[in-house]
């Protein structure tokens, strides 16, 4: 409850009810960051949850992110879908909220 309490009157959708394959503005709390190589690239890999549920973000070519980090709240915006069990967010335009 704490989570959903954070992002109340940002206009996000629920983490756990928003849908694949279409445009969507979540928000959560950085809960994994991870250097993770995608097709010999690296990627830089977040999870992120908001207490209904979680997803990962992740950004090809990168390594790092000036103030992402975990427990770091964020705003994502993109078009999500489902990869080998995971909700996935590619390169995600992102919003780090204040600490």
């Amino acid at each position: 409850m704490r989570l959903q309490d954070r992002f109340v009157g940002l206009g996000l959708t629920a983490i756990a009810e928003a849908p694949a394959r279409r445009p969507i503005r979540i928000g959560g709390e950085i809960t994994r960051v991870l250097i993770a190589p995608r097709s010999g690239t690296p990627a830089l890999e977040i999870r992120v949850s908001d207490g209904t549920g979680h997803t990962t973000a992740i950004f090809t070519g990168r390594r790092t992110i000036s103030g992402v980090a975990h427990g770091r709240a964020v705003v994502l915006e993109g078009v999500a879908y489902d990869e080998r069990g995971r909700r996935i967010i590619l390169n995600p335009s992102y919003t780090l909220l204040p600490v």
